[in-house]
């Protein structure tokens, strides 16, 4: 058997016992000897590690492998990665190109309006012989830049546009006027700052000045003018002192027949928005406008508006006076309490008449007489959660009321019987308080069955109102008979604790 024995790096010597312990020693070798020895070596180091016990671990060569493979693998992202970013980049680049052509020409564009604006802001400060048609063209020019573009609006008040444009109300020229007039209305569209500059420049009294023109345009873009401007909370006492309402209330009431239909919608809802105000409740009241309110309830497409105002009204005693002396003031409001199909219209006049009804004894005693409380147990039963709720709250300040004379007649009665004379000893005395508690009891039990009576009366009358419109509304046949069970609730409930 051949061994091997490893020496200096030059030499290797084979050593082959028998045959006399010659030996043979290569100092310099061939590619193919060179080749063969480092086969021999590797055989040698096998059984070598063989003949020691010692295993060759073929996981650590594959692990070695695999390191080896995610390695290169790194490498290639590597030398690949420098050429992703590059291409993100470029193709961001590209793709960013439109927006920024985007950016430039939204800046460019607004640079021109900017110098549009400055350019219309100019023409209506100009002065001469030709300004008047200038200053015309400016105002048209700024009521249709504002009219739908809030930028604009802020823009043309900064560069100072509102003062020229009241100044232009005191020219003679009424297509001048009417096209300040719509400019500063388009100006002022969901804008307070403009409002309150609007204001503060003097534009309500020179507005008040133009109505007195009869040119009814001109009328009809100064009553646009007050709706928008009594919008903003501040405006309304300057408003309302300045003696606009008259006016507003003169174009709702049409007296010289040339208010179009928008200009008594527009001065309506400018009326309501003063009534806010209560500073201005007496102003309104130094006007007709309660009875013409009240005589016009019946419109259906205007009692919502008119019962909010009537619910501002209200709110001041002197405002509740005006009310309750208009005439058929509770009957028409008792009425509008039954019109099942504007639920809207019943929560408003429920609060009218609820805080009428704790403020003021003679108006409840207006309302009991105006057959306020079968409206009020059917509204309790058929209304909105809200009218539910209000009603409830009227009747319990009548049942209240109703108590109270219940006791002033209880002890007047008390007095006539304990003022009549008591004769004869303890016996005698004994028999007439005998008699003067069973006269009580009959006074006590008399007033209470007349007011079971009437109560029991108003119940069935509003559940009966009710069931026929039940059945009209299931398109029932009109001799339904209803069940027993309503029969009984008709009968049993006026047994129950009622509201009197």
């Amino acid at each position: 058997m051949a061994r091997c024995h490893r020496s200096d790096v030059g030499s290797v010597v084979l050593d082959r016992h028998g045959g006399g312990g010659s030996f043979r020693s290569w100092s310099a070798f061939s590619g193919s000897a060179f080749r063969r020895m480092i086969l021999d070596s590797m055989r040698c180091g096998v059984s070598r590690h063989r003949r020691e016990g010692i295993n060759i671990d073929s996981d650590v060569v594959e692990s070695v492998e695999q390191k080896r493979e995610i390695s290169e693998s790194k490498k290639k992202k590597k030398r690949n990665g420098g050429s992703e970013k590059l291409s993100d980049l470029l193709s961001h680049s590209e793709a960013s190109e439109p927006a920024l052509e985007e950016t430039e020409l939204e800046t460019k564009r607004k640079v021109e309006a900017f110098e549009e604006f400055q350019g219309v802001v100019k023409r209506l400060q100009c002065s001469g012989e030709e300004s008047e048609s200038k200053r015309r063209d400016a105002a048209l020019a700024v009521r249709k830049l504002a009219k739908e573009d809030s930028e604009a609006r802020e823009t043309l008040a900064m560069l100072g546009a509102i003062p020229p444009l009241v100044g232009l109300l005191d020219e003679d020229d009424p297509d001048l006027q009417i096209a300040s007039l719509y400019a500063l209305l388009n100006l002022g569209i969901g804008n307070d700052m403009n409002k309150a500059a609007i204001v503060k420049a003097g534009a309500v009294h020179k507005m008040l000045k133009l109505i007195q023109s009869t040119n009814a345009s001109v009328s009809e873009a100064v009553v646009a003018n007050f709706l928008g401007l009594s919008a903003l909370d501040a405006n309304k006492p300057i408003i309302g002192s300045s003696g606009a309402v008259s006016f507003l209330v003169k174009i709702l009431q049409n007296v010289d027949k040339s208010s179009s239909c928008q200009a008594k919608q527009d001065a309506l809802r400018a009326i309501y928005n003063l009534s806010i105000s209560s500073s201005n409740i007496s102003n309104l009241l130094e006007t007709d406008l309660v009875p013409f309110l009240m005589s016009t309830l019946g419109d259906m497409g205007v009692s919502d508006r008119i019962l909010a105002i009537l619910s501002n009204v209200v709110s001041t005693a002197e405002g509740r006076k005006a009310v309750s002396s208009s005439a058929d003031a509770f009957n028409i409001l008792v009425d509008v309490l039954n019109w099942t199909d504007s639920p809207s219209c019943q929560e408003k006049v429920s609060y009218i008449l609820m805080v009428m009804a704790h403020k003021a004894y003679g108006d409840r005693q207006a309302m009991i007489e105006a057959g306020i409380v079968s409206s009020l147990l059917e509204l309790t039963l058929l209304g909105s959660t809200l009218a539910q709720k209000r009603a409830s709250r009227i009747l319990e300040r009548l049942r209240v009321d109703k108590g109270k004379q219940v006791s002033e007649n209880y002890s007047v009665s008390l007095g006539t019987a304990v003022s009549a004379p008591i004769c004869g000893g303890s016996s005698s005395s004994s028999v007439g308080g005998a008699s003067r508690n069973l006269k009580l009891d009959e006074v006590d039990e008399e007033m209470m069955s007349e007011e079971r009576k009437a109560v029991k009366q108003l119940v069935q009358q509003s559940l009966q109102n009710n069931m026929r419109r039940i059945v009209k509304r299931a398109n029932l046949p009109q001799d339904f008979v209803p069940s027993e069970h309503f029969k009984s609730l008709t009968t049993t409930s006026t047994s129950k604790s009622l509201p009197f």
